[in-house]
């Protein structure tokens, strides 16, 4: 099977991730624009290669779309860039053409409004009136703490531009150009504007998911046909209601709309599933350690399933719970184990291991070293780094040394020899490549 894959950005999680959930099956094979051509935390994507390198692909059996990258440079420009509706349209009605005859799984984000003074993946106006502009959005405009008027219209603007490239789309939608197309919600509180046009879109039509870096690959999951039955085990079934941070859904509803939309089946009982979704879910509040958040680590007796299993953990945002990864690799059984993640949201960890679940059990030509490499990766990132090394250092720096107890670990653990080099992709401590 032959599939073109256009990522967010060049992230590793958006990147090198796909290329590495793909390589389990041989029989696979993953076009990717080359990575300099995508954008990053302050450049734009290179739209203009991005199409040329689409006008110069083989044939393919399906095409996985992030259409902010072709449209504004990618989801972080898509909040940045200030070309208006006519030249947005004009440069994406190129894609058109490309998109007829096959079977396209795209998405396209839902503007997302962060609930802080932070500006770097932001207009640069963010950093004073961040908050208020929350504020205004949570209130639907009935709060307004004093923000000048013309960031209040830039950013009102902005919003409707890219609201009105999404109604578009779902022109392309009606004409058949899509198998399939995805809104999707990106830090999503309970209210707010994008949650009035998530409705409105939905209304339309339209189909919205909580969630962003990880649709791609909860796309690419939906591409490979193929019906599994997945049995979802919440480690705390009683707290299976409570909404995650960053998201406006229970965990519940995150798992089974993330289920939908990778083309699996949801059953009722362990002994109808082909595989079982262990979730380790938080109790009450989830956390998040970098942030000082705290919620009640696992302390149950985690037994592993005596059937093909995987590992979300979801107790604490952008990372791990040290207690349940503790029994998880102690009594991890191989011979049935189908993968672990843990990173950012709980959409990202759910739809990024959904993907890994298919491509492995599908696999026509498998390649258990890949696996072994993939899931090397994620707990290195999630569980090593962003739940423990992450917490020890003030800014990006060399953390070999602090890694290697855990790379020893986890070498053990999946009878490998890999030694890595921790770099910081985007020069912040918020993300590590692992080469």
């Amino acid at each position: 099977m032959k599939i073109a894959f256009v990522p967010i950005d060049n992230r590793p999680v958006c990147y090198n991730l796909a290329r590495d959930i793909v390589s389990v099956d041989d029989d696979l094979e993953l076009f990717i624009p080359p990575r300099g051509l995508l954008g990053d935390l302050w450049c734009s994507a290179d739209i203009e290669g991005l199409f040329e390198w689409i006008e110069n692909l083989p044939a393919v059996d399906c095409m996985v779309l992030a259409l902010d990258t072709l449209a504004y440079g990618g989801l972080i420009p898509s909040r940045r860039c200030p070309e208006n509706f006519e030249i947005i349209k004009a440069r994406i009605e190129r894609l058109k053409p490309y998109l007829y005859n096959k079977k396209v799984y795209a998405f396209s984000s839902i503007m997302r409004i962060s609930n802080n003074n932070y500006n770097e993946e932001e207009k640069e106006y963010w950093d004073k009136w961040g908050k208020k502009i929350f504020e205004y959005s949570y209130t639907n405009g009935q709060c307004n703490s004093g923000i000048p008027d013309e960031i209040l219209r830039d950013y009102l603007d902005t919003r409707e531009r890219n609201f009105e490239i999404n109604k578009l789309y779902l022109e392309w939608q009606r004409e058949g150009l899509f198998d399939t197309l995805i809104f999707s919600k990106d830090d999503c509180a309970e209210r707010g504007f994008n949650v009035n046009e998530a409705r409105e879109l939905e209304n339309m039509g339209g189909k919205t998911k909580t969630g962003a870096d990880e649709i791609p690959l909860t796309l690419l999951a939906r591409a490979i046909k193929k019906d599994i039955k997945i049995y979802p085990q919440f480690l705390e079934p009683e707290y299976k209601n409570c909404i995650s941070n960053y998201e406006d859904v229970s965990i519940a509803k995150s798992v089974s709309g993330q289920l939908e939309l990778g083309g699996f089946l949801e059953v009722n009982a362990p002994d109808e599933a082909d595989i079982i979704l262990v979730i380790n879910n938080f109790i009450d509040k989830q956390g998040e350690l970098v942030m000082g958040w705290e919620t009640k680590p696992y302390a149950g007796n985690f037994l592993p399933p005596d059937k093909p299993y995987a590992a979300a953990d979801v107790r604490f945002a952008n990372g791990a719970d040290n207690e349940f990864v503790k029994q998880l690799i102690d009594k991890i059984n191989l011979g049935n184990f189908y993968g672990y993640s843990g990173w950012n949201t709980s959409a990202n960890t759910l739809g990024s291991l959904l993907a890994g679940i298919k491509v492995k059990w599908m696999a026509k030509k498998y390649d258990d070293l890949a696996f072994r490499n993939l899931q090397e990766i994620r707990f290195l990132d999630d569980w090593a780094y962003q739940a423990n090394v992450r917490g020890q250092i003030e800014q990006p720096c060399d953390i070999n040394l602090m890694m290697k107890p855990y790379e020893e670990c986890i070498n053990k653990i999946f009878g490998i020899n890999s030694i890595h080099k921790y770099v910081y992709p985007w020069n912040r401590k918020f993300e590590i490549e692992i080469i």
